[in-house]
């Protein structure tokens, strides 16, 4: 029996959108659904307590960053991730891959979306980093030691944490590597996958007594080119998995990752959940809930908090509010009226103004936590009007514009 099951609970029919539930070992899971980031074991800031009080059902732990420091050894000692951060939730585990690759390209989101020039006439990375169809090499950004990650030890590592879901190792090639290195590593992506689960298998078997299952989710590639896409997905969907990401590049624009987003989903198997991998921005989460995709995860909510910028229903100004602004010194005004976070019933937009212009730890925690607490309230809303079959009203209200005919029902 997988180590999760999902059951589709209503389906828009304007849209690919759907509702469902995702059981795991440490609770269930409502989609669509967006999980706060806990990079090294805490989402920035914030306590486990003010996460989970305030809507989050489920948090990503990062494996290459937890790997590093304080180590897999440590935590599995002290009786898991679950039991080492305090959070009594289901976790999902990311492989490392995408970190590997972006503390070597000096940053993948820039690399993935082909936003940073080529830095050498070479293929993606080859000056800084040895991939090889076995295992990729790379040093640590905290003191330059060097490291091999394969398949294998990706899986090792996340079993070791013991988060309820866990991915397959990959490699992440930027936008500018073109058709044919796309293409080599997709292929090499689908071998990598096939080695997770042999892994994943054989470390299931071996598990001592009462150690508690893990799914294993594939991670479609392809990049932004249709044909590597849909052999992706369906070469990963006869597999054995318990669910599939979308990741690797997903183009320079929305509008293009949209279109991968389009082009992937109707070839994954309808059974599966589906995570569609480092997304958070409004737009963007209504878009590809139309387009069909179930979990979302993002570090944009803990980072926009660290750089005193709120989240705000103002579509006009991407939903942002720059609370340094001194047009916000004497407004007596929540962030956002009507939120239902700590933040905004307590506070006003002066005193966190105040705060954010005395540099004080405070007006960053207040912020982080209303934009971890605006996007959770965002998936509420949008889960329950596929349950109620009004998405199409929500996505209107939001956005400004009716659910396109490319994300298709």
């Amino acid at each position: 029996m997988s180590a999760c099951q999902f059951t589709i609970t209503a389906r828009d029919q304007q849209s690919r959108a759907r509702a469902g539930v995702l059981q795991t070992p440490h609770g269930v899971v409502h989609t669509p659904v967006f999980m706060p980031v806990g990079t090294s074991a805490t989402v920035k800031s914030l306590t486990p307590d003010e996460v989970k009080s305030h809507g989050a059902e489920i948090i990503l732990g990062n494996t290459y960053h937890l790997y590093l420091q304080p180590g897999h050894e440590l935590i599995a000692r002290l009786g898991g991730l679950h039991r080492f951060m305090a959070w009594d939730g289901p976790i999902l585990t990311d492989s490392g891959g995408f970190q590997v690759f972006s503390f070597i390209y000096g940053g993948i989101a820039d690399e993935i979306k082909g936003r940073r020039p080529p830095q050498s006439s070479n293929l993606p990375g080859q000056e800084r980093v040895k991939v090889t169809d076995d295992a990729v090499t790379f040093r640590s950004y905290l003191d330059g030691s060097r490291h091999v990650f394969t398949p294998e030890r990706s899986i090792e590592v996340q079993h070791a944490l013991g988060a309820d879901i866990i991915l397959c190792f990959d490699e992440l090639p930027p936008f500018r590597a073109g058709y044919d290195y796309t293409a080599q590593s997709t292929d090499r992506n689908h071998r990598w996958a096939r080695r997770c689960l042999d892994a994943h298998e054989r470390l299931t078997v071996e598990a001592p007594p009462g150690k508690l299952p893990q799914a294993l989710f594939g991670i479609v590639h392809g990049g932004v080119y249709a044909d590597l896409r849909r052999e992706s997905a369906e070469h990963l969907g006869s597999l054995p998995f318990d669910g599939l990401c979308i990741g690797g590049s997903l183009g320079q624009t929305k509008e293009q990752m949209w279109d991968v987003v389009s082009m992937t989903v109707p070839h994954l198997p309808e059974p599966f959940p589906r995570h569609l991998l480092g997304i958070g921005d409004i737009d963007d989460l209504l878009e590809n809930v139309a387009r069909g995709i179930d979990m979302f995860d993002c570090v944009s909510p803990t980072r926009l908090g660290r750089h005193g910028t709120a989240l705000v229903r103002n579509r006009e100004n991407r939903w942002r509010l720059n609370v340094s602004n001194a047009s916000l010194r004497e407004d007596d005004r929540p962030l956002q009226e009507g939120c239902p976070c700590a933040t905004c019933r307590t506070f006003s937009r002066a005193y966190i103004h105040h705060l954010v212009r005395s540099k004080e730890l405070l007006g960053i925690r207040l912020i982080s936590l209303h934009n971890v607490a605006f996007l959770l309230n965002l998936m509420h809303e949008i889960r329950t009007s596929i349950l109620e079959g009004r998405f199409g009203a929500v996505y209107q209200a939001w956005l400004g514009r009716s659910i396109g005919a490319n994300t298709g029902p």
